[in-house]
């Protein structure tokens, strides 16, 4: 309601006044006696809203409304917002009060005129107009039964239920009846909410008919009747059973909840309620009231009783439950109702509106009665609050703030009143300003300057009002200068590519001046983008996730596409972003408990538009993910035992810890005994134990949710018996004191008699009296240093121990502090008697088995054992232990440490990927071990946390249709790099699944990519992997391809891709590649099947030709064979040597890449088919270069080239093949295995070939010069090879070993450049590989090639034989010719 005249606090009217005029620079008396004379506040409310009602068909029905004001008000009626004519309408009738009646409701199935939403409207002529909260009038339906009543039995003092429902709105006007007559008032009977009749201890007189009746106005309605018998006693038992379970509702504040939980069953069953797990009073003297039968009252719902309510029903060892959830709904309730407002025109002012209720409320605005549309000059701010902007006098009136959600709604109002401006006061008043112009125009702001009016040039006591307007808008804003004498100003939050019309009004202590001339400016056009998107809200729906929901912008633009959601977690420096098609959106994967910022940008066709204000939100908490850390026990006595221990690593609280649960319990039993520890303590002392018991124990952390995983048990045993505490300590046995400048050092050693209790020492001291100072130390610490002393003063020093009895026996001691110029150490050791030094005690020894155990990729657990414990390594004194660890580096000499006072700690924090080394010492009152020796550990490896970076594109000199990639490694790879993949693509905005993709195995840190398009912009983006997975991927690089051979390429810089830009998501296959003609193809294939198919033929056929070798004829066959194998001599033994077997030789060759394979699945690019000849380089026939330098060219260019991706899931062997026109018709063939480790995903994956094993390259031979041949991959379902055969001559590095893979025919031949093509997959084509096929040297006989050397063929056998394979190579040539 509007406040009332004396509700007006006229201090803040003043107030509001006085900082008016200080804006306005006026006269503050005369403007103040100018304004209470003409204007105050209005009182205008209303005295009595509508409220909802039920009616019932037939009768009438009153909707009470009454408004306040000095002027009568003028009453109309609302319904479901049209106003009702009241003067032709018969049944309804405006009262003299301004109350609604309506005679004889209508309602029928298709007519319900009466039924909706009703408001009361007052409006004051030349005032202002109010409306008041709507009221819904429900109209009880048709009196129907759902449900009726059936006979039922029960027994003498047991409970029954009746059943008749109706519809919710129709319960309250139910009655019921026994043999026709009304039930008399009886404790004993209770209608439940859904209308059904509950009867408990059931007693004779309760037996006869029932029905339940509709009192709807006229006649009622019954249900049929039903027959209730009451039986004798029950004697046997009987099982348990719920007759009427509860079930949910939802209620408001002040209303009452019953909850039935109706059960039978012999013994008579006893019914108890929770609520949350909790036990509820129910003995009715408070809210809560247990009804007879079991049912639960709760009076005078309040929104804390919210929550789930479970009956629980137990007779004999039967037990039942059942539940209800009770929600409860609270209607808008106003925290900050509306203020009434004074204001000039042009001026700009904020009605403020909190409501609060639940669900929660909308709010919308209605002035003088009409809704507030939301425009450039009306706008909600701050969810709930309205602004208006340039306030013109027709704005004068009521502004109501009106809340509602599904239970009520609320209004609440104020009035707004525009002031007059005060005339001016006797004195000059400024000129215009001059010159004003624009010197800064933009899309949103221009700044405008002007000189000072030249009534007052200098201008350095006025200030200035900017008034300005849209063009054709009659609606001023006004903007004033902040100091006097500015003649500057900023304007802002304008429209782009618009119209704006500016004048300014200088001001001096007698008031406004003239106006400027007026200036028009348009601001800059801007990119059709879509405005920001109103509204925008986020909650937390888990721990783990958030929901962020918003509207569609005010201006779109054109339409909206998609969103953006940006989101990032409080602390850090990287966004991540999500797409999304609608007005909201639930991000899941957060972390627990955990504040989140959260933005939406919206887009059109044009791209990204104004991003949204940042929302914060705070994921919801849960139970701890972690134990807490370094649990340790600490025996006190025979009864007690102290344990303390570190909160759960940082990230996996999950919420605030509330206190922590300690379980614990004898060694030799299982149960245990919980204990819990509120807050942030971090130690706990439990007492009460068993003497000389064993106890394990352990530590959960708790928060609002729940307990959390709990440590590891840790074990300690209690003292057999207690330390003596009836006399004080005895002496200590030494003290030692230091001095130095301003300072002492103190240590000490305890008492000789550990016997008796020691609860701290106080340490004495003063210059001549050891009285002036005390201070006390606990009883574990065993050194002091005594501050803020004088130089060169003489201190006596005493030390007690003591205990609860009291103190001990002092030790003294001197010292004098030494002088400003004095550096020396002096160390004094004083024990009780005799005087005789003390030397430092004897260090303990060192821990052993210190042990690394790698537990994440920043966590390692270290273990070790102490040899100066017993053998059962149970700690009982007060030692502690000292880790200290490092990177292994030899340049990081820092170390990190911490003590721990058990035999293991967890050392968090480090780097992925990385080996630490770690040590520890131990250290028991004065006396230290040396460190230990050092063990060491890797952390696991972790996904890379970083993009490879310096990535740049290149043209190759002399292909403008391939490109080089050259990058780095990421700076933070986290483990070792295994490959990477490039994406490229034309379209920077295409999604991931879009680009190419070309991976790259290994830590090359360059790649060829060929057959791109001339002239043609690429993107490119470099993502990197290690065993862990994926990394983020580089920024895109732009590079045009150049647009014939000469030119070269544009531009490898990363490339501003604008706001717009989308990174894509997944990943394609290449659109640019050699198109190949499947007839070709197809070709292909059948060429190089059919040469497989004739090599095993031929080698066949030569083995049946070894296997038919006679004794007499060896010599013969030696003969032939050195005429054959021409300069290759064997030398050493006079046995006969036979032929190699082919096939087995073959089978080596091939299948010991394989077993050699460097990666088991590794990702690799396609070698297609070269479209032409001119694709193949020859070979350059000249011998004269080494081949260890074409090897290394080789690497550095054409080894850039992937291998097969097919090829390599399939296990392909490596293949030479050879046309077979090129083939020399006579020829030994040997085939040796490679020891080489050749990739099995490729079939020539470099140009180094296999090396030798040595027994087949002898040091003292000389080899015979290589010979060269290109070779392609072979088809990746097929492999067959014929090789060809490689001239002599030349030199030969011998210190580049390599396997014999062809026999020379002699010296005289020449070299055969083999043309060969496999079948890719991806469609693009690769330059030939010129793979070095060394010759075979001058072998031993010995070893391996003198196997199975025992037969050698005929000369005419052998010449017939190849004559014959000659003659079918001639017949094969023809049919692929043609």
């Amino acid at each position: 309601m509007i406040p009332c005249r004396s509700c007006i606090s006229w201090f803040q009217v003043f107030e509001s006044l006085q900082q008016l005029l200080t804006l306005l620079h006026v006269n503050n008396i005369i403007f103040l006696e100018f304004i209470f004379r003409r204007l105050t506040f209005t009182p205008f409310y209303f005295l009595v809203e509508p409220l909802d009602v039920l009616a019932v068909r037939g009768a009438s029905v009153v909707m009470n409304c009454s408004a306040h004001c000095e002027s009568p008000p003028r009453i109309e009626w609302k319904k479901d917002g049209t106003f009702l004519n009241l003067v032709s309408d018969d049944r309804r009738q405006l009262l003299p009060d301004g109350s609604l009646l309506i005679n004889s409701v209508v309602h029928s199935k298709h007519n319900k005129p009466d039924e909706g939403y009703y408001q009361c409207v007052a409006t004051v002529d030349s005032l202002g107009t109010i409306v008041s909260r709507t009221a819904k009038l429900t109209v009880a339906g048709l009196p129907r039964f759902t449900s009726q009543p059936e006979p039922t039995s029960v027994s003498r003092g047991a409970s029954a239920v009746l059943g008749c429902e109706v519809s919710a709105e129709l319960v309250p006007l139910l009655r019921w009846e026994r043999d026709r007559q009304a039930l008399p008032p009886d404790p004993r009977l209770l209608q439940l909410p859904t209308g059904a009749l509950l009867l408990t201890n059931a007693s004779d007189s309760d037996a006869g008919l029932y029905r339940c009746a509709l009192d709807t106005g006229g006649a009622p309605k019954y249900s049929e009747e039903a027959e209730l018998r009451v039986l004798p006693d029950a004697e046997e038992q009987q099982s348990l059973a719920l007759l009427r379970s509860p079930s949910s509702l939802t209620r408001l504040p002040g209303q009452s909840a019953v909850f039935p939980c109706v059960a039978e069953g012999f013994p008579p069953p006893h019914i108890r309620w929770t609520r949350n797990e909790e036990e509820l009073p129910t003995d009715g003297s408070g809210r809560f009231q247990l009804l007879p039968g079991g049912v639960l009252e709760i009076r005078d719902v309040a929104e804390t009783d919210a929550g789930t309510f479970t009956c629980i029903a137990e007779s004999g060892n039967d037990t039942l439950e059942a539940q209800a959830e009770l929600a409860v709904q609270v209607p808008p309730t106003f925290l900050k109702r509306p203020g009434n407002i004074y204001a000039h025109e042009s001026m700009d002012i904020v009605f403020e509106c909190e409501v609060t209720g639940k669900p929660t409320p909308t709010v919308k605005w209605v002035k003088n009665g009409d809704m507030v549309i939301p425009s450039d000059y009306f706008k909600i701010v701050k969810e709930h609050n309205l602004q208006v902007l340039g306030l013109v006098k027709s704005d004068e009136g009521f502004y109501q703030c009106i809340a509602e959600n599904d239970v009520g709604n609320a209004q609440a109002g104020a009035q707004l009143i525009i002031l007059d401006l005060a005339p001016a006061t006797a004195g000059p008043l400024p000129s215009a300003p001059r010159d004003v112009v624009a010197t800064l125009v933009s899309t949103r702001f221009i700044r405008l300057t002007w000189r000072p009016p030249a009534s007052d040039p200098q201008g350095d006591n006025l200030t200035y009002s900017i008034f300005y307007t849209k063009e054709g808008i009659n609606r001023e804003r006004v903007e004033n200068t902040s100091r006097p004498g500015e003649t500057q100003v900023m304007i802002q939050n304008l429209m782009p590519e618009t119209v704006y019309v500016f004048r300014v009004v200088a001001q001096n202590r007698h008031g406004p001046g003239e106006s400027s001339a007026l200036l028009k400016v348009a601001t800059q056009p801007e990119v059709q983008l879509p405005g920001p998107a109103p509204n925008i809200r986020a909650f937390s729906g888990s721990p783990t996730s958030v929901t962020v929901t918003w509207e569609t912008p005010l201006s779109g633009n054109g339409d909206i596409q998609n969103y953006k959601l940006y989101y990032m977690e409080k602390g850090q420096h990287t966004e991540q972003d999500v797409d999304v098609g609608g007005l909201s959106h639930t991000v899941t994967g957060l972390k627990k408990f955990t504040e989140y910022s959260f933005r939406v940008v919206a887009y059109n066709k044009h791209g990204p538009g104004v991003s949204t204000h940042d929302v914060v939100v705070r994921t919801l908490s849960d139970v701890p993910s972690a134990p807490p850390q370094n649990l340790t026990l600490e025996v006190r006595n025979s009864k007690s035992i102290l344990l303390q221990w570190q909160p759960p690593p940082a990230g996996t609280h999950s919420g605030q810890i509330t206190g922590y649960k300690i379980r614990y319990r004898k060694v030799s039993r299982k149960s245990d005994v919980t204990e819990s520890v509120g807050g942030t303590q971090l130690s706990q002392l439990i007492e009460g134990l068993e003497r000389g018991t064993e106890y394990s124990f352990r530590v959960a952390a708790m928060t609002v949710n729940g307990t959390g995983p709990a440590t590891d048990w840790v074990s300690a045993e209690t003292f057999e018996s207690d330390l003596d505490e009836s006399r004080v300590p005895e002496v200590p046995s030494s003290l030692h004191v230091r001095p130095l400048v301003t300072s002492i050092v103190v240590s000490w050693t305890p008492p000789e008699n550990q016997d008796v209790v020691v609860r701290g020492y106080a340490i004495g001291y003063g210059i001549g009296s050891p009285h002036a100072q005390t201070i006390k130390v606990d009883y574990k610490q065993r050194y002091y240093t005594i501050e803020n002393l004088d130089p060169s003063s003489h201190y006596v020093i005493t030390l007690k121990a003591f205990n609860n009895v009291g103190e001990g026996i002092p030790l003294y001691e001197s010292a004098v502090t030494r002088p400003h110029s004095d550096t020396s150490e002096v160390d004094l050791f004083v024990i009780n008697a005799p005087y005789t030094p003390v030397p430092d005690p004897s260090p303990m020894m060192p821990p052993v088995g210190v042990q690394a155990s790698i537990l994440s990729h920043d966590t390692i657990r270290i273990t070790w054992a102490d040899n100066s414990l017993p053998k059962n390594q149970k700690i009982t004194d007060a030692r502690f232990y000292t880790v200290r660890w490092k990177t292994n580096i030899p340049a990081n000499t820092k170390y990190k440490t911490a003590n721990a006072t058990t035999l293991s700690y967890l050392v968090t924090g480090l780097k992925p990927n990385t080996l630490y080394e770690f040590s520890v010492m131990v250290t028991k009152g004065r006396r230290s071990s040396t460190w230990s020796m050092t063990a060491h550990g890797t952390t696991f490896e972790l996904v890379p946390t970083s993009p490879p970076k310096d990535v740049t594109v290149v043209s190759k000199e002399g292909k403008p249709r391939t490109i080089i990639v050259n990058w780095q490694p990421p700076s933070e790879a986290n483990g070792k790099i295994t490959g990477y993949i490039i994406y490229y693509s034309t379209d920077v905005n295409a999604e991931i699944h879009d680009w190419v993709i070309e991976p790259v195995v290994g830590n090359r840190l360059t790649h060829q990519i060929q057959e791109l398009t001339l002239d043609t912009p690429y993107f490119f983006k470099i993502q990197a992997r290690n065993s862990k997975g994926m990394g983020p991927m580089s920024e895109a690089v732009q590079f045009r391809t150049p647009k014939a051979s000469g030119s070269a390429g544009k531009g490898n810089r990363p490339m501003d891709l604008g706001p717009d830009y989308k990174p894509p998501l997944g990943g394609s296959n290449s659109p640019h590649g050699s198109p190949t003609s499947p007839l070709d193809s197809n070709m292909l294939l059948v060429i190089i099947v059919s040469v497989g198919v004739i090599t095993i033929v031929i080698v066949v056929i030569v083995a049946v030709f070894c296997t038919r070798r006679t004794t007499s004829h060896q010599k013969k066959k030696r003969a032939a064979c050195k005429s054959v194998n021409g300069s290759h001599k064997y030398k050493g033994n006079s046995k006969d040597v036979k032929p190699p077997d082919l096939w087995i030789h073959h089978e080596r060759l091939e299948l010991k890449p394989i077993d050699k394979s460097p990666d088991p699945n590794p990702i690799m690019t396609d070698t297609p088919i070269p479209r032409n000849s001119q694709d193949i380089t020859p070979v350059d026939n000249s011998m004269d270069s080494n081949i260890h330098q074409r090897r290394n060219s080789y690497r550095g260019h054409e080894s850039e080239d992937s291998m097969s991706t097919l090829a390599g899931r399939r296990g392909m062997r490596p293949k030479m093949m050879m046309p077979f026109d090129s083939q020399p018709p006579q020829q030994s063939v040997r085939n040796t295995p490679s020891t080489d480790t050749m990739p099995a995903a490729s079939a020539v994956p470099s140009a180094e070939l296999p090396e030798a094993e040595g027994p087949f390259l002898p040091a003292e031979e000389e080899p015979q010069g290589p010979p060269t041949a290109h070779v392609r991959p072979s088809h990746p379902l097929k492999s067959f090879a014929v090789p060809a055969v490689p001239p002599t001559g030349g030199p030969f590095d011998p210190a580049l070993p390599s396997t014999p893979l062809l026999t020379q025919q002699g010296p005289g031949h020449p070299v055969h450049a083999v043309k060969t093509a496999s079948i890719g997959t991806l469609g693009r084509t690769r330059p030939p590989m010129p793979v070095v096929v060394p010759s075979a040297p001058e072998v031993q006989e010995t070893t391996r090639m003198l196997e199975d050397s025992e037969s050698s063929y005929e000369p005419d056998e052998l010449t017939k034989e190849m004559a014959h394979l000659e003659g079918l190579m001639k017949d094969l040539n023809a049919i692929t010719t043609a």
